[in-house]
């Protein structure tokens, strides 16, 4: 008997491991992003010649694949090279939308806005993707259009490697970008202006970017060569976010740098890395001081490495940001394209960049990532995704909030009617103008203080609202829901209980 009992006691702690062990917590809030790349149609559109309604259905398809993986972002590339996927006074329409550079859109509305009105209605933000400095993706400039300022502004190119760049020591460069800047910023319902990597182009050996002539003509005195052109940028930066916030204080600015700040063989505070080049010393990007002045309201690196990569560990580089962030959100960039594709073998492993997720989540100063690029797990890598839906993205999570800013103080929300008609509930709510969104939770005869995603029945676009909020029968058998409001700033109002029997 004793023996039976030794086996029964044996075997329930052996299958209670996984309940002890502990849980990886699900967030509430947690940035979940993808870029979709448009410079030569790396995920969208798939051919500039491609009509109108397989464009649609190919950006839904891209949509509708991260919202079924709870993703909650997309970052979407709309200037790729002094070029535009929307209708611009600074900028000739894109080839890789048109099919031909300076050709007109043939969609009957206007695209971008269609696009960022299908993210939006997904429950998603929508990120509009700008490369700030790249001119041109070839030297092939007969194809440009005569609109470009490759054409129209000659004296504000340098030619590096295989591309035109704009000068960035140019005052008129930096002028005309806060132009582009604020027309896609006043024109459009973005949730926020992104930029990547590319500021000063990555070096190529034993050739010199050609910019003496500015650096002479503006520089200041005793200013050495690589102090002016991080000036540069960080003027770029500081005006771009000063001209967004001047117009809509809540769009964010963010900005993904390439991975390595420096390397601590030049600099003690650097990362424990060996890379090739660094965004301080090589492209002239100071990060670190953006976030130390308020320039930005998320930063996020490119940590394209796999874990344990002996020159540039994923888990050393991401530890490094986590302790020199500066009470800027933090996302984590990963290089999903390099799944089973890289030469470095852990990426063969279906468990890398899920292992990537759970690390970024367990570092408290982190609080999401962003994939590169759309079609690398949309394509291929089916395992992959399955492992990352039931382990970390089985709920959906809402993004993280950003400044100290909400919209929630200035008004209080109150159900003043409803409606009941014979296929949907009708609200009446006043104080929702500036909400975003009305999350729908499930809930008992009692108001929570807070409703975990759990609870989430539907997220709804209210975006535009003039207080009315319809519901539809399908919602559920749930005799009561809670409804919370969330604010352009990503606040969540306290929850309003409604009976619906």
């Amino acid at each position: 008997m004793r023996h039976c009992v030794l086996l029964l006691v044996i075997f329930f702690c052996i299958n209670s491991c996984g309940i002890l062990a502990p849980q990886i917590p699900k967030p509430k809030r947690e940035f979940r992003g993808v870029w979709v790349a448009t410079v030569v149609n790396i995920d969208w559109p798939k051919n500039g010649l491609d009509k109108t309604e397989k464009q649609k259905k190919d950006f839904l398809e891209i949509l509708n694949f991260y919202k079924k993986l709870n993703y909650n972002a997309v970052i979407v590339q709309v200037r790729a090279a002094g070029d535009a996927f929307y209708k611009s006074e600074f900028a000739p329409w894109s080839r890789f939308l048109t099919g031909e550079e300076g050709k007109p859109s043939t969609w009957e509305e206007d695209n971008l806005k269609w696009m960022i009105e299908e993210t939006h209605n997904r429950g998603m933000e929508f990120h509009a993707w700008l490369n700030p400095y790249r001119a041109t993706f070839d030297m092939n400039t007969d194809i440009l259009s005569n609109t470009h300022d490759y054409c129209t502004n000659p004296e504000w190119m340098i030619p590096y490697g295989k591309k035109y760049y704009y000068n960035p020591g140019l005052p008129e460069v930096r002028e005309r970008f806060s132009k582009v800047i604020n027309e896609i910023v006043t024109q459009y319902d973005l949730d926020a202006i992104h930029f990547d990597d590319y500021f000063y182009p990555y070096k190529i050996k034993d050739l010199e970017f050609q910019d003496t002539t500015a650096y002479q003509s503006y520089a200041q005195p005793n200013q050495s060569l690589d102090d002016w052109r991080r000036s540069n940028i960080d003027s770029l930066v500081k005006n771009v976010h000063q001209t967004i916030k001047a117009n809509k204080p809540w769009v964010q600015f963010g900005i993904s740098p390439f991975g390595v700040w420096k390397n601590n063989s030049t600099d003690p505070k650097g990362s424990d890395t060996q890379a090739g080049q660094t965004t301080y010393e090589d492209l002239y990007a100071d990060p670190i001081l953006w976030m130390q002045e308020g320039w930005i309201d998320y930063l996020a690196p490119q940590v394209y490495w796999s874990m344990d990569l002996s020159v540039a560990s994923h888990r050393k580089i991401v530890d490094w940001w986590a302790k020199n962030n500066n009470e800027t959100n933090l996302y984590i960039g990963n290089g999903a394209y390099k799944i089973r594709n890289n030469s470095d073998k852990a990426w063969e492993n279906k468990k890398e960049l899920p292992n990537q997720l759970k690390l970024a989540r367990n570092t408290t100063e982190i609080s999401g990532n962003i994939l590169f690029s759309a079609k690398s797990l949309m394509n291929s890598n089916a395992d992959v995704v399955d492992y990352m839906k039931r382990k970390y993205y089985k709920l959906p999570a809402l993004t993280p909030e950003f400044e100290n800013i909400s919209e929630l103080s200035e008004q209080r929300i109150e159900l003043i009617s409803r409606d009941l008609g014979p296929q949907e509930l009708q609200l009446t709510f006043q104080g929702i103008k500036n909400m975003s969104y009305a999350l729908l939770y499930s809930s008992g005869k009692k108001a929570q203080l807070a409703y975990p995603m759990k609870k989430l029945l539907r997220k709804i676009n209210i975006k535009g609202s003039s207080g009315q909020l319809k519901l539809p029968k399908d919602i559920g058998s749930n005799k009561n829901i809670a409804i919370t409001f969330l604010d352009r700033y990503g606040k969540e109002s306290n929850p309003i209980l409604i009976q619906l029997n």
